[in-house]
C-alpha cells in the first residue's frame, strides 16, 4: 500500500489522420486492432494500439531501448482533424490508457471529429513499468524510518531500469517525439492530477507542437507536492462535516459528528482494533487490524468523488459506534486499487527528482501535520524513502509558472482534497489566454461531471476561452447523505 502515496466504441479504427498521412512520411510505429480496458473482466473499447520505440537515455541513442505503449482511439468521423486529443492520467504512477478507460463519456464530444491519443507515460502501465514488490507496512506506519528506507533500497535493485530517466522532464519528450512519428500537425493536452503538471511542461517545452490545453485538478509548478496534502485534506474534511451541519436531516442524524471523530481517531491511534470481516473483494473471512493510519488512508480517497463523500458521515458515525467494519472494508477497497493503479517506482522518480528537493520551501510545520487527521505519516515515508532515491532528470525552469498565449482551460472542484482552486490560480498566473472553472462541492478531477464533457468539447472544437457556455456548472451538484445503509432520505 505503499503505492497509495501517491496517495482513474466502435469507430473507423484503421485510420490515420488524413493531413497527417499527406503532410508527411507513413509512421513507422505500428499499429494493430485491439481493445483497451480499465482492468481484467471490464468492457474494451476498440482502439490501435503498438509499441513506441525510445532510448531509456533519450539524449544517448546508445542507452537500452524500452517500449511504450500507444493505443489510438479513432475520431468518430472519416475525415478526423490534423491536432489529435491527447489524454495523460495523474498518480504520478497511473497508466493513461486505464484512466481513458475508466472515463471515456468524458472524451466523447471532442472524439466526434479528433483521434483521442493514448500514452502510457514511461514507467506506467505496460510503458516499461517501474514496479516494487514493497510491504505495505511501510506506509501503515508500521515501519521505522530505517525499515522504510531499507524497503526502498530493495525497490531500487528490483527495478530493470535506470529510474533517473522516468521523470516528467523525459517524459515529455517522449510524447514529442510520440507526435512526429504519428504525424499530427499538434496535440490538444488534458492533464489530470499530476498529469496538470506534464501537460504544462509539454507546452512549455514545445508550444509549436500544442493547440489547447486543459488541465484538471491542477498542479502548479511552483508547488512541491507532498507536504500541503495532509492540509488539504483536512479542509476537504472539515468541509463535509460543515455541510452535514447545514443539513438538517444529516445533523439530526449525526450530531457533533466532527468532535466525536476527533475521538475516534485518537482512540484507534493509542489503541489499533482488531477486526474480524470478510474481505470485500474476496470473500475470506480475515482478522484485520484498523488504526488511525488505515481509518485515514479509506477517508482520504473517498474525499476524491462527490458520490463517496456522501457515505462519509455515515461511516464514521458507524465507526464511533463501534462498527469498524464498514470503513474497514472501504479501506481493503481502496488499498486494492490504488496498489493495482500506481507504479511505485515510477511514482518516487517523480517525487524524488521533482517535489522533495522542495518540501522545506513549503514551510509546513509538525504542528500543522499533527492537527489534521492524516498526520505527518505520508510526509515521513516520503522524505524517509527519497533519501536514497537517485535524482533524475529534470529540465530548467521546471518549477516556474507556464507563461503562454495558447487557450488553457482549467478545472477545479471547489472541494478538492489534494488540488484546491487556489492551486489553478497560482497556475495561471502568468497564462494570458485562460479560463478557470470551479464546480460546486467537487472533489477531485471535474472532466467526467455534468455537463464538463459539452465544455470540453467546445472548447477544443473552437481553441477559444471566449464565448464559452459555462452556466450549466452550476447546476453541479453532491449526493445527498446517506443517512443508512438504505441511502439518502427522500
Amino acid at each position: 500500500m505503499l503505492k497509495k502515496i501517491a496517495i482513474l466504441t466502435a469507430a473507423l479504427l484503421t485510420m490515420l489522420p488524413v493531413v497527417a498521412q499527406e503532410n508527411s512520411a507513413a509512421p513507422s510505429l505500428s499499429l494493430d486492432d485491439c481493445r483497451i480496458r480499465v482492468g481484467e473482466g471490464f468492457p474494451g473499447i476498440k482502439a490501435r494500439c503498438g509499441e513506441f520505440e525510445r532510448s531509456e537515455n533519450p539524449a544517448d541513442p546508445d542507452s537500452p531501448a524500452i517500449l511504450l505503449h500507444v493505443a489510438i482511439v479513432s475520431a468518430l468521423t472519416l475525415e478526423p482533424e490534423p491536432d489529435a486529443f491527447v489524454p495523460i492520467a495523474g498518480g504520478p504512477g497511473q497508466s493513461t490508457v486505464e484512466f481513458y478507460a475508466s472515463v471515456p463519456s468524458a472524451f466523447e464530444a471532442v472524439r466526434q471529429k479528433r483521434d483521442i491519443v493514448l500514452l502510457d507515460q514511461r514507467g506506467t502501465g505496460k510503458s516499461a513499468p517501474l514496479r516494487c514488490d514493497v510491504d505495505e507496512d511501510i506506509i501503515e506506519g508500521r515501519y521505522t524510518r530505517e525499515q522504510a528506507i531499507e524497503e526502498t533500497r530493495s525497490c531500487l535493485e528490483s527495478l530493470p531500469y535506470d529510474p533517473r530517466y522516468f521523470t516528467t522532464s523525459v517524459a515529455v519528450s517522449d510524447l514529442e517525439a510520440l507526435r512526429e512519428e504519428l504525424g499530427y500537425s499538434k496535440f490538444n493536452l488534458y492533464g489530470v492530477s499530476y498529469g496538470s503538471r506534464v501537460a504544462q511542461h509539454f507546452v512549455r517545452q514545445h508550444p509549436e507542437s500544442t493547440r489547447t490545453i486543459i488541465i484538471d485538478g491542477v498542479v502548479p509548478p511552483q508547488k512541491a507536492l507532498g507536504p500541503a496534502i495532509a492540509i488539504e485534506s483536512q479542509n476537504a474534511l472539515n468541509a463535509v462535516f460543515a455541510r452535514c451541519v447545514e443539513d438538517k436531516a444529516c445533523n439530526d442524524r449525526f450530531p457533533e459528528l466532527s468532535i466525536r471523530f476527533n475521538t475516534l481517531r485518537a482512540t484507534l491511534g493509542a489503541e489499533p482494533a482488531t477486526i474480524s470481516m470478510a474481505d470485500p473483494l474476496t470473500g475470506k473471512v480475515e482478522e484485520v487490524r484498523f488504526s488511525d493510519i488505515e481509518m485515514s488512508s479509506a477517508l482520504r480517497l473517498l474525499l476524491y468523488h462527490p458520490s463517496s463523500i456522501a457515505l462519509i458521515p455515515l461511516l464514521v458515525n458507524e465507526a464511533i459506534k463501534g462498527n469498524l467494519q464498514p470503513l474497514a472494508a472501504q479501506f481493503r477497497m481502496v488499498a486494492a486499487t490504488m496498489s493495482d493503479a500506481i507504479n511505485i517506482g515510477m511514482h518516487n522518480a517523480v517525487l524524488c527528482t521533482e517535489d522533495a528537493p522542495w518540501f522545506d520551501e513549503e514551510n509546513i510545520t509538525q504542528e500543522q501535520l499533527d492537527s489534521t487527521y492524516i498526520g505527518p505519516i505520508q510526509l515521513d515515508v516520503l522524505d524517509a524513502m527519497c533519501s536514497v532515491w537517485p535524482a533524475g532528470i529534470i529540465d530548467d525552469r521546471h518549477r516556474d509558472p507556464v507563461s503562454t498565449n495558447i487557450p488553457v482551460l482549467l478545472l477545479s472542484g471547489e472541494d478538492d482534497p489534494i488540488t484546491p482552486p487556489a492551486y489553478a490560480d497560482l497556475a495561471a498566473v502568468e497564462l494570458e489566454n485562460a479560463l478557470h472553472l470551479t464546480g460546486p462541492r467537487q472533489g477531485h478531477g471535474l472532466a467526467p461531471r455534468g455537463c464538463m464533457p459539452g465544455i470540453i468539447g467546445d472548447f477544443v472544437d473552437s481553441a477559444s476561452v471566449a464565448n464559452l457556455d459555462t452556466m450549466c456548472i452550476d447546476r453541479l451538484h453532491a449526493m445527498p447523505f446517506f443517512l443508512d445503509f438504505s441511502g439518502p432520505s427522500p
